[in-house]
């Protein structure tokens, strides 16, 4: 049976999904055992430029959003070589964190949306939360295939739209009620002027809505933040 997103789609069928997704979890885990050879002693640290220029790197007003260091693009570097036949084979398009947006996702069917070390930042500082990131996601913006692999405790997650969920091969399943409320926000978000008030505000919903605990996760990158979740 095909994965259907629309009739104007090319079809994936389930068994091409699951060998994209092996392709994907090889990838990010080749990247994160190399990641995991380096010591934060060992980077050579550099901001983005905060507009396109002719390395093709743009950054947000943030810190964690400007810093890209060697290993990021050696990550990148691996990643596109292990996906590189599948791009070939399907036509996918390509969206990586560290390259200019050559608009391919806009034109192909689906596209690789990678980030070689989401959590730059955690991972400057010896810290927990950073990860390798890839994904196949539909033109629309529909995501099929998710990898997660996270080289501080060498974990790798996946997904598959409709087929299944995992973490090391097992297989997830999420609980659908927590009396433990969740507030998820990057780091950059602490400073903000009604940081203070937002999270208040939330606190007094939450004990209203009768939860017991209210947990605030800030210290990693975005895919490792929604995983501790």
């Amino acid at each position: 049976m095909a994965l259907k997103i629309d009739d104007k789609h090319m079809q994936l069928n389930n068994q091409e999904l699951k060998e994209l997704c092996q392709l994907a979890c090889l990838a990010a885990t080749e990247a994160g055992r190399m990641i995991s050879t380096f010591s934060n002693q060992q980077l050579q640290i550099k901001r983005k430029p905060t507009q396109n220029t002719s390395l093709g790197l743009s950054g947000g007003t943030s810190w964690a959003s400007q810093i890209v260091t060697e290993v990021d693009i050696k990550s990148q570097e691996l990643i596109i070589k292990q996906l590189s036949p599948s791009i070939k084979k399907y036509h996918f398009g390509l969206l990586t964190e560290e390259s200019m947006d050559d608009q391919s996702r806009l034109e192909k069917d689906y596209f690789w949306c990678i980030d070689p070390l989401d959590g730059t930042l955690p991972f400057t500082e010896g810290k927990d939360g950073y990860s390798v990131s890839i994904a196949l996601v539909s033109k629309e913006g529909a995501p099929i295939i998710g990898v997660v692999y996270d080289p501080a405790k060498k974990n790798l997650y996946h997904a598959i739209k409709g087929i299944e969920v995992c973490k090391n091969d097992n297989e997830l399943y999420l609980k659908h009620t927590s009396k433990n409320f969740t507030f998820i926000t990057d780091r950059s978000f602490i400073t903000h002027h009604k940081f203070k008030q937002i999270k208040a505000g939330l606190l007094k919903h939450s004990q209203s809505c009768g939860y017991n605990t209210f947990t605030h996760i800030n210290q990693g990158g975005a895919a490792m933040n929604a995983l501790w979740y």
